[in-house]
C-alpha cells in the first residue's frame, strides 16, 4: 500500500505543483520557508530543539491558526518544560502565527507528504506528541508517526459530507490511518459517530464541543482602531455598517448591488467587504469599478489620510487577520461562502460580539453551529440573494430586532464555551507516564 501510494503521490505532485506554486506566488512571500515544505529546517531550529521534549501542533491555515493559538495558551501553563513547534501550510497562516505567537514558539511549514520530506521533518523535530488541528489526513505523515510510536491527536475534529464519503470510499487506505490516533476531540455526537465509522477507535473519541467558541475571544485585545479608520474614510458616526465577512467569488458583487439599492432607504449605508482570500481583491476591485461603486482598499487608508463624507461608500479589506475587529462595529453581518459557494464560514465570531447576522443556505462546514444559531433566534438563514436583500432591509430598519438577534447570539456562544479545557485534558491524560512534567490543574 505504501509503495503504491508513494508512486501515485509523486505523479500527482508533479502534475499539480505548477498550480500550487502559482497560488503561493500570488499570495506573496512564497520563497520564505520554501525548503521547509520538503523537511529542510535551519540549524537554529535544530539547536533550539536539542535535548528538549517537543510538542508539535499543526494548523493548516488562518482559521486553524486562531484555534491553535488559544490551545497553546492553555497548554503552556500545564506543560512548562515543553518546547512547542507549530506548523502551517499557507503563507497567510504563517503570517498569522508570527503575528499572534511569541518568539519562543517555533513556527515552521508543514512538509509535503512525500516520504523523504516527512522523514526529514520528523527526524529533525523528534516530537513527543503531535496535535493536528482540523487537519487533513496525510498517509505518509501518519504512517511514519505510527512507526515511531509518537502519540497523535486530532482536535476539533469534524467530517464534512464530502470528506466523510471520500474516507468511506477509500476505507482500505484511511481506516488504519484513523485507527492510529491516540486521542480525538470531536465537536459533537454526529461527528463522533462519523469518526467511528471511518476507523477511529471508540475509546479514543471524546465529544468536547467546538474550539471555535472559545477561540472567539470575547474580551480579547484590539490592535485595530476601527472607529478611527472609519473617521478617516469620512464615515458619519450614525452611519449603518453592513459587513460581508470571509466572502467568496460572486458574493462581493451581490452585496455591493444590494447596498446600492438599499441606499435609497438608508443614504448613509456603508459596506465593508472582507474576502476570505485577500489575493482576490484586485479582481473584486475591478468588478466594483464596473458597477460604479466608490470604494477604497484597506491598505490605502494611511494614518494621515482623510476623505470627505460620501467620497467612499465601500471599504475593501485586502489585509489579513482584521475581520473580527470590523465585526465589533457592524450594524448587520453577512457570513460568507454561504450564498455562491458551498461550505460556509465561521458564524461564531460575529455571534461572540453580539451582532445580528445573516447567512445563506450553504453552511455545510458549520451545519450544527448554524442550526444552533437559527434555532435559538440568534441568526437568520436566507435562501437566495433576493431574500438576503429583503432581510437586510428589515434589519437595518429595526434596531430592536437587531439587538434581539445579537443578544441571543452572544448567549449561544457563552453556553458553548469550554472545549479548549476539555481538549487539553485529553492530551495531558494520554501523555502521563511518558517522562513529561505536567502541572496538575488548580
Amino acid at each position: 500500500m505504501r509503495i503504491l501510494y508513494n508512486i501515485l503521490f509523486a505523479v500527482f505532485f508533479v502534475l499539480t505543483s505548477p498550480y500550487y506554486f502559482m497560488r503561493m506566488w500570488r499570495r506573496g512571500n512564497w520563497f520564505s520557508g520554501f525548503f521547509e515544505r520538503f523537511g529542510y529546517y535551519d540549524r537554529d531550529l535544530r539547536q533550539r530543539l536539542t535535548n528538549r521534549h517537543v510538542l508539535w501542533l499543526h494548523a493548516v491555515s488562518v482559521g486553524e491558526v486562531n484555534l491553535c493559538t488559544q490551545l497553546i495558551r492553555a497548554l503552556e501553563p500545564r506543560m512548562p518544560n515543553i518546547k512547542i513547534v507549530v506548523s502551517t501550510t499557507t503563507t497567510t497562516g504563517m503570517a498569522e502565527l508570527r503575528r499572534h505567537l511569541p518568539g519562543h514558539i517555533s513556527k515552521i511549514y508543514y512538509p509535503v507528504d512525500g516520504w523523504k520530506s516527512v522523514n526529514r521533518a520528523l527526524g529533525t523535530i523528534r516530537p513527543v506528541a503531535i496535535v493536528l488541528v482540523e487537519a487533513e489526513i496525510w498517509p505518509n505523515f501518519i504512517w511514519r508517526t505510527r512507526d515511531l510510536r509518537i502519540p497523535l491527536f486530532l482536535v476539533n475534529a469534524r467530517l464534512s459530507n464530502r470528506s466523510y464519503r471520500g474516507y468511506q470510499r477509500l476505507g482500505f487506505l484511511f481506516r488504519p490511518l484513523f485507527a492510529s490516533f491516540t486521542g480525538v476531540g470531536a465537536q459533537n455526537e454526529s461527528d463522533a459517530e462519523r469518526l467511528r465509522r471511518v476507523g477511529c477507535r471508540s475509546e479514543t473519541i471524546h465529544v468536547v464541543g467546538n474550539l471555535k467558541f472559545d477561540a472567539a475571544k470575547l474580551d480579547g485585545p484590539h490592535t485595530l482602531d476601527v472607529p478611527a479608520l472609519f473617521r478617516q474614510i469620512g464615515l458619519p458616526p450614525d452611519a449603518p455598517v453592513l459587513i460581508g465577512g470571509s466572502t467568496h467569488a460572486g458574493e462581493e458583487v451581490i452585496l455591493a448591488e444590494i447596498a446600492q439599492r438599499l441606499r435609497v432607504l438608508f443614504p448613509k449605508l456603508f459596506l465593508v467587504l472582507v474576502p476570505r482570500h485577500f489575493e482576490r481583491c484586485k479582481e473584486i476591485g475591478r468588478e466594483l469599478r464596473e458597477r460604479g461603486v466608490k470604494f477604497i482598499y484597506r491598505d490605502e487608508v494611511a494614518a494621515n489620510t482623510r476623505f470627505q463624507d460620501g467620497q467612499v461608500e465601500c471599504l475593501l479589506v485586502n489585509t489579513t487577520g482584521e475581520l473580527r475587529f470590523f465585526y465589533k462595529h457592524a450594524t448587520v453581518v453577512f457570513v460568507g461562502k454561504s450564498l455562491t459557494a458551498i461550505g460556509g464560514q465561521n458564524p461564531i465570531e460575529p455571534g461572540a460580539v453580539g451582532k445580528a447576522m445573516v447567512f445563506g443556505p450553504n453552511m455545510q462546514n458549520f451545519a450544527g453551529i448554524a442550526q444552533s444559531f437559527v434555532a435559538q433566534n440568534a441568526a437568520i438563514q436566507v435562501d437566495d440573494a433576493e431574500m438576503l436583500e429583503n432581510v437586510m432591509a428589515e434589519l437595518l430598519a429595526d434596531e430592536k430586532r437587531r439587538m434581539e438577534l445579537g443578544h441571543n447570539a452572544l448567549r449561544v456562544v457563552r453556553e458553548n464555551m469550554g472545549a479548549i479545557v476539555r481538549t487539553v485534558d485529553i492530551i495531558l491524560e494520554s501523555l502521563k507516564g511518558r517522562g513529561i512534567y505536567i502541572v496538575s490543574e488548580k
